[in-house]
């Protein structure tokens, strides 16, 4: 078995990384540089703690692919920026954090870490495609729930959850995830999307929480099931559900393939060893000396070589 993984939702650590770490940490000519910083301290304390092999910072080429709201039209509608309605979707970000993000993908850029995002597709797509084709453990860094789906005890496949910085991570198998939810890693996606995730615009069925989702896939199996069952008068559906169950038919046709991440994506080649040395050294400590990244670049780099 070849060694472990790492993916990394880079946006959800970034973005908790700009909330974490106060906008006093500034660059020399004064710019914040408090997402820069925190994330490479999140890097920094991941390598430490979880000695992976290999790593990817995954990234969100489009946070919002069409071929999702042509399915779901209200997909993430509501977290378009007002100013740019009208115009192409672009998502509402801190002003101070979106100049940050061009740095982050410079250094890491520099440092030689493996850096993919593909157009047409968010992070949680690229994750999923490398955990497809993934021939080891899998450790999945990210502060989103969707990608529970994922989750695989078989092939060593877990999400590491933030809680509190990357210090204490929730450590996500399918004991965990049946404890919560009631269901596998599987089953997850099919529970997401009978309750409905309001903060990715997605509806759900009405009247159908994620209780009664549990309790329909404990009872059916998969969303199949369920939806086989909505026809046959002798499955154990009350009026209620089948009612509610038919009327959602054309949302429950078309929410899979929005809910599920992708595991078929067009990866470019790349090395996602974990680089011990910077793969451009000069153009790092350019970037070092440019926006003042000081012990927080300092530290992964010892702790990289060790």
């Amino acid at each position: 078995m070849t060694g472990r993984l790492m993916l990394l939702d880079t946006a959800s650590l970034y973005f908790r990384a700009y909330f974490g770490v106060p906008d006093s940490v500034r660059a020399p000519d004064g710019t914040p540089v408090n997402a820069v910083r925190g994330l490479l301290d999140f890097i920094d304390r991941l390598v430490k703690d979880h000695r992976p092999e290999k790593l990817v910072a995954c990234m969100d080429a489009d946070w919002r692919p069409q071929w999702r709201v042509d399915l779901i039209p209200s997909y993430k509608a509501h977290r378009v920026a007002e100013e740019h309605e009208g115009a192409p979707d672009a998502e509402e970000v801190p002003d101070t954090l979106s100049p940050q993000v061009p740095v982050i993908e410079e250094v890491l850029d520099a440092l030689g870490i493996a850096r993919v995002g593909v157009a047409g597709y968010e992070a949680d797509d690229v994750i999923g495609t490398f955990t497809a084709r993934a021939d080891g453990p899998v450790d999945i860094v990210t502060g989103d729930r969707d990608l529970y789906q994922l989750v695989d005890d078989a092939r060593g496949i877990r999400v590491l959850y933030p809680l509190k910085g990357v210090g204490t991570l929730q450590l996500t198998d399918e004991a965990w995830l049946r404890e919560k939810y009631g269901v596998d890693g599987r089953g997850y996606a099919d529970l997401a999307l009978l309750r409905g995730d309001p903060s990715d615009g997605l509806p759900g069925v009405p009247g159908v929480g994620e209780k009664t989702a549990a309790k329909l896939l404990a009872e059916f199996g998969d969303l199949a099931g369920i939806v086989a069952a909505v026809d046959d008068p002798k499955a154990k559906l009350t009026p209620t559900q089948r009612k509610r169950l038919t009327e959602a038919a054309p949302y429950l046709a078309v929410a899979p393939k929005v809910v599920r991440v992708a595991g078929d994506v067009p990866l470019p080649a790349v090395d996602t060893t974990l680089p011990h040395t910077p793969r451009d050294p000069a153009a790092l400590d350019a970037l070092a000396a440019r926006w003042g990244l000081g012990s927080s670049l300092q530290r992964l780099l010892t702790t990289l070589e060790a």
